[in-house]
C-alpha cells in the first residue's frame, strides 16, 4: 500500500477504514516530495474503474466488503476499505456469465445466474448506504459524491443471458444496468468472440437488433472480448459512443482480445474510449495449479471461511513463483502511455479487470492506483488531463449515450 493513498476529505465511513490500511505510513518530510505531491493530485480527482469483477466475493461467508483487507493475504483485490485508500471512488460492478450452449435450457440458466447476480450486488449495496451507493446516471454519480458517498454502477458482461430475446435488456436496464457487451470468451448468438471461431462474420442478425435497442434505452455498448468485425459494425451502426471496458493496446501484445492502432483512433473519432486494462500484455499463465484455483475462484462464495483462506494463501504463494502475467510495471505504463499517444487524453480510461484476472507486480490492487497517477505527472500530464482518464471520460460517454436515448 502507498503511503500517498489519503482518503478523500468528508467520507468519514470509509476514512476510518483507510487510515486503518494505511497505519504505519510515514509522515513530515515525506509531504514535500514529489510522491506525496501525486497522492495530492490522485486525490482530488474523480477516479472510476469500468470493470469490476468483485461481485464474485460477494456473499462470502465471514468477508466484509466494507473491511480493508491486506492483498498479502486475501484473492480479492477490491473492497469499499481499500477503494477509500486508492482513492477509486467506483466502477462497474459486473454481472458476468460463463458462455454456455446456444440452446433454450442454455438460455434459461444463464439467464438464472445473471439475475441472481445483478440481486446479488443490489443486497451487498444494500448493506452498506452511507459508503456506496447505486448510479443509474452520470447525474446520479456525481450525487453520490456529493454525499462523500463511493460509487457503483452495474455492467454486463456477455449478453448470452437475454438468449433471444432482446425485451431482456429491458429487465436489467431497470435493474440499474447501464453498459453491456454481446459476448465474451466464445462465439454467440449475438456475434463473433475474440477468442473463438467466426460464425457470423461480426454481429448476427439479432446482435445488430441487440446495438440498437442499447442505443434506445440509452445503455453503454461495451466492445471488449469482441472480434474486430463486430466492433467495426458496432462502430457503424451505434449512435452513441462505444467503449472498450478492459482491453490492452494489441502494441504491447499482439493478441485477438487486444486492440490494434487503426480502431483506437477509430473509436475516438466517434467520441468513444478505450478502458486501460492490466491483462493479455503477455501470454496468460494458467498452468497446473493457478488454473485449479483459477476454477475454484468461481466458486469462492459457497467455501467456508477456512476454504477461502486457503485458497488465498495458495494463490498468493503463486503470484511469487508463478505469476499469471508476465509484465512489469514499466511495461504496464509503455502500453498505457502508447495507448494516451494513438487516442489522445479524451479518450482513455481505465478498467483494470479487477478480481477477474487483472493486477501485475506493482499494481497488485486498488491501493497501487495512486502510482498510475504518479506516473502520468512525471510523463508531464496535467491534472486536468489526468481526470478526464481517470473519470471525466467515462461521464461525458454516459451522457452523451443518455442523449442518443433521448433522441
Amino acid at each position: 500500500m502507498r503511503c500517498e493513498a489519503q482518503p478523500k476529505a468528508g467520507r468519514a465511513m470509509v476514512a476510518v477504514l483507510a487510515a486503518a490500511a494505511l497505519a504505519g505510513c510515514a509522515t513530515g518530510v515525506e509531504s514535500e516530495t514529489g510522491v506525496a505531491r501525486a497522492g495530492e493530485v490522485h486525490r482530488e480527482l474523480l477516479v472510476l474503474d469500468t470493470h469490476l469483477d468483485t461481485a464474485i466475493n460477494f456473499g462470502r461467508e465471514g468477508w466484509d466488503f466494507s473491511q480493508a483487507h491486506d492483498v498479502s493475504g486475501e484473492i480479492a483485490q477490491v473492497d469499499l476499505g481499500r477503494m477509500a485508500a486508492g482513492n477509486l471512488d467506483g466502477g462497474f460492478f459486473v454481472i458476468f456469465t460463463e458462455q454456455g450452449p446456444l440452446t433454450a435450457e442454455g438460455y434459461r440458466s444463464a439467464l438464472d445466474h445473471a439475475r441472481e447476480r445483478s440481486d446479488t450486488i443490489d443486497r451487498e449495496l444494500a448493506k452498506h448506504p452511507a459508503m456506496v451507493g447505486l448510479a443509474r446516471s452520470a447525474a446520479e454519480a456525481e450525487a453520490l459524491i456529493a454525499q462523500d458517498k463511493l460509487i457503483a454502477f452495474k455492467s454486463i458482461e456477455n449478453s448470452y443471458p437475454i438468449g433471444e430475446d432482446i425485451s431482456l435488456l429491458r429487465e436489467f436496464y431497470d435493474a440499474g444496468v447501464r453498459m453491456a457487451g454481446p459476448v465474451h470468451g466464445g462465439t454467440n448468438q449475438l456475434g463473433d468472440s475474440a477468442t473463438d471461431d467466426a460464425k457470423w462474420n461480426g454481429l448476427s442478425p439479432l446482435g445488430r437488433q441487440w446495438v440498437r435497442e442499447m442505443n434506445r434505452l440509452g445503455m453503454i455498448i461495451d466492445a471488449s472480448h469482441a472480434s474486430d468485425a463486430v466492433l467495426d459494425q458496432m462502430l457503424e451502426l451505434s449512435e452513441a459512443p462505444i467503449i472498450l471496458s478492459h482491453s490492452s493496446p494489441r502494441w504491447a501484445y499482439d493478441h485477438p482480445r487486444n486492440i490494434d492502432d487503426d480502431r483506437i483512433r477509430r473509436i475516438a473519432a466517434k467520441g468513444g474510449a478505450v478502458c486501460m486494462s492490466s491483462i493479455f500484455m503477455s501470454e496468460l499463465d494458467l498452468s497446473g495449479e493457478r488454473g485449479e484455483l483459477f476454477d475454484q475462484y468461481d466458486r469462492i462464495a459457497q467455501m467456508t471461511p477456512a476454504q477461502q483462506r486457503e485458497l488465498s494463501r495458495k494463490w498468493r504463494a503463486l503470484d511469487a513463483t508463478q505469476p499469471m502475467w508476465d509484465v512489469s510495471f514499466d511495461r504496464y505504463m509503455e502500453a498505457l502511455l502508447h495507448l494516451i499517444d494513438v487516442a489522445g487524453v479524451d479518450h482513455v480510461c481505465f478498467g483494470t479487470d479487477w478480481d477477474g484476472g487483472g493486477g501485475i507486480e506493482g499494481l497488485m490492487d486498488v491501493t497501487d492506483l495512486p502510482d498510475v497517477t504518479a506516473r502520468l505527472i512525471e510523463a508531464g500530464y496535467s491534472q486536468e488531463s489526468i481526470g478526464k482518464m481517470t473519470g471525466g471520460n467515462v461521464l461525458r460517454i454516459m451522457r452523451a449515450v443518455e442523449a442518443a436515448r433521448t433522441r
